[in-house]
């Protein structure tokens, strides 16, 4: 197995101090609200964003001091508000650069290959938001100049509910990365990546559609609910879907033709919560690992990887590299991964492991959106554990004791 970094350059930062209690204080303490001219919309019922963005189809978004708009009809010359929005998000970036500022994006096409450097803190994020889930699309630019849609090195940052779509590749650099953030406490949530890095060459440079990243030593970030396919070419083991290399989690995603692992955890990756995924038509499922170490050699430990659909890879879930005798595997359906479902190491035992065809709504290997939502005769169902699940899935359906928790990104 070939693993690659995904860093876009060698700049560093220094090591944030906080502990993942504020992260999550700071996530769910936001009750205040403020309605907006820009209304969110496309974002199903109590979707339950850990930003507490979307609650309805006509949402109101946590109150900020700062608020900034972006529209294709906009300006970059304007002032950015609702009245007279910005026309890029270059541009929003150079004015978004204090905690407690929302940045809204109307639905339409962007130039992607722009930086986020600003950091909001434990009581004020920095949320970026488009206003229609999927709705404001970021593609490639005529002359691109770097090989990352969207790099963020702020913390404390949640990105919220774009689409990159690498598929249409113009002139200059290719992307080999969708989403990254090198900074800690981040969220990266709700998104729809794909079509990122097929046509580059299949080398160690790598790539990945989200990156999270330990080597500016960011920490406990949270990658929840986005759709993820089309990455990298076909085999090529440099090319991640989700590759995390710190401490966070991992829940609600579903991901799928990926040229290597569809979640591939790696470097300094430890502390990592891999919960209610559905993966499938990629090399690897999932990966749990240590290797190629930025700042420490402990290998991937404390992980735990439950209530997640791998199926139809090459390979199961693996475990490579330096890894701890604390992971745990619990109430998985890994199946029909032809070379093998399952290599542990460290005299690990899997346990709740489901062996049978998810019997998925619509499952194919090669339409455009497979339907990955259980039947009503799915073998998922009420199969899973509450341990470390969200309260509702990729969807915003609850999960909840009554009805049981399923196994995958979807609750029936």
């Amino acid at each position: 197995m070939k693993h690659s970094a995904t860093k876009p350059s060698n700049i560093r930062t220094n090591a944030l101090t906080h502990g993942a209690a504020a992260v999550l204080l700071a996530l769910g303490a936001s009750t205040a609200s403020a309605a907006t001219s820009f209304a969110l919309s496309g974002y199903d019922a109590q979707e339950g964003l850990r930003a507490k963005v979307a609650v309805t189809s006509n949402v109101t978004t946590p109150a900020t001091t700062y608020n900034y708009y972006v529209s294709p009809t906009g300006s970059d010359t304007a002032a950015g508000t609702k009245a007279k929005p910005f026309k890029t998000l270059a541009r929003a970036a150079k004015a978004a650069t204090k905690p407690g500022t929302t940045v809204f994006v109307a639905p339409g096409t962007y130039d992607g290959g722009f930086k986020t450097t600003a950091s909001g803190n434990a009581k004020a994020r920095i949320y970026w938001v488009s206003t229609t889930k999927w709705g404001a699309k970021i593609v490639p630019p005529a002359k691109s100049s770097n090989k990352t849609a969207w790099d963020n090195r702020g913390n404390y940052v949640s990105i919220i509910g774009f689409e990159v779509d690498g598929s249409k590749v113009r002139s200059g650099t290719k992307w080999t990365l969708g989403i990254y953030t090198g900074g800690s406490y981040n969220v990266i949530e709700g998104n729809h990546v794909h079509h990122t890095a097929t046509t580059i060459p299949c080398n160690s440079a790598g790539g990945s559609a989200i990156g999270v990243d330990s080597y500016y030593k960011g920490v406990m970030s949270d990658v929840v609910g986005n759709v993820v396919h089309d990455i990298g070419p076909a085999g090529c083991t440099y090319v991640q879907g989700i590759y995390v290399s710190t401490s966070g989690t991992i829940k609600n995603n579903v991901v799928y033709r990926v040229g290597s692992a569809a979640i591939h955890l790696w470097h300094d990756a430890t502390n990592v919560k891999i919960i209610n995924n559905t993966v499938s038509s990629s090399n690897f499922g999932i990966i749990v690992g240590g290797g190629d170490f930025y700042f420490t050699s402990a290998g991937a430990n404390n992980v735990a990887v439950y209530n997640n659909i791998v199926y139809d890879n090459k390979y199961g879930i693996s475990e490579q590299g330096k890894t701890g005798a604390a992971n745990s595997y619990k109430n998985n359906l890994v199946f029909k991964n032809t070379t093998y479902n399952w290599q542990l190491r460290n005299g690990l035992k899997h346990t709740g492991t489901i062996t049978s065809d998810p019997l998925l709504a619509g499952y194919s290997r090669t339409a455009a959106m497979p339907n990955f939502k259980p039947s009503k005769s799915s073998p998922v169902i009420g199969r899973g554990i509450a341990t470390y699940a969200l309260p509702t899935d990729i969807d915003g359906k609850a999960r909840n004791a009554a009805t049981g928790y399923d196994i995958g990104a979807y609750q029936h």
